[in-house]
């Protein structure tokens, strides 16, 4: 039976890799693990591959120079609300993997804090999940920021910075 014109096609389960991190990571390293465990599950690649890297800036949102940025986070509560943020995106979407490696602790200016990538048929069902995500990520993950100065003083970071 065909699918109605506009309607989304069932498909498989998306395979999620979710990693919290709290050391440095290199994105392209993860990247690279991810696509020869993307090849051992999946067989032959999708299509598209949407990435994103994000790293630390070196000031505030007001414009301070920025020592450092900590992350806290309720372990296992975390993991498992960036799971099903990840699993909803690709639902949405049709994505056929997600991948998520975010940094929880402190975190150094110019240090990669997240790296998304989502690989699907298509690159635009790769790009809007990719985006979703990200937002998600941002405004529904459960990490609470504090901003580190040069001076030893800190606060917390009461809202997100803008898209």
């Amino acid at each position: 039976m065909a699918t109605p014109p506009g309607a989304t096609a069932p498909q498989a389960e998306p395979w999620l890799s979710i990693r919290l991190e709290p050391e440095p990571f290199e994105p392209l390293r993860a990247l690279a693990a991810w696509h020869a465990e993307l090849a051992a599950v999946l067989g032959d690649p999708p299509a598209a591959e949407s990435l994103f890297i994000g790293r630390v800036r070196p000031h505030t949102a007001g414009g301070e120079p920025l020592a450092a940025l900590e992350l806290e986070h309720y372990p296992g509560m975390t993991e498992a609300q960036l799971h099903a943020l990840a699993y909803a995106a690709a639902q949405r979407h049709g994505a056929a993997a997600v991948l998520v490696h975010h940094r929880a602790g402190r975190v150094q200016p110019g240090e990669s804090i997240v790296l998304v990538a989502v690989a699907a048929d298509r690159r635009g069902p790769a790009q809007r999940c990719s985006q979703e995500l990200l937002e998600a990520l941002k405004h529904e993950a459960p990490f609470w920021k504090r901003e580190w100065l040069g001076d030893g003083s800190g606060h917390w970071v009461q809202g997100n910075t803008p898209l």
